[in-house]
C-alpha cells in the first residue's frame, strides 16, 4: 500500500495510464482483428486496405509506450507477408 505522498500520487496516475493504455490496446486489436478477418475471407484488396488503415495505429501504440517496437514491427511484417501472399 502507498504510504508517502508521493507513492499514493503514483498510484493514482498508474490507475489512469492503465485505463488509457487498455483502450489504446483494445482499439489496436480491433484493427488488427479487420486484417485478419480480411486475409481469412480471400479478400486481397480489402486486407491491404486493412492493413495500411492498421499499420499506423499499431506504430502509434509503440510511440505511447503500449507495445515495444519490435513486437508491433513483427505484427506488420507477418501481416504484411500473409496479405502479399494472397491469390
Amino acid at each position: 500500500m502507498a504510504n508517502s505522498p508521493q507513492s499514493k500520487k503514483r498510484a493514482r496516475q498508474a490507475d489512469r495510464r492503465e485505463i488509457v493504455n487498455k483502450a489504446r490496446r483494445s482499439r489496436i486489436r480491433t484493427f488488427l482483428k479487420k486484417v485478419e478477418e480480411a486475409i481469412a475471407s480471400g479478400d486481397k484488396s480489402a486486407a491491404a486496405t486493412a492493413l495500411r488503415v492498421a499499420q499506423p495505429e499499431l506504430m502509434r501504440g509503440v510511440t505511447k509506450g503500449v507495445y515495444h517496437k519490435n513486437t508491433a514491427s513483427r505484427k506488420v511484417s507477418r501481416l504484411a507477408s500473409r496479405v502479399k501472399s494472397l491469390a
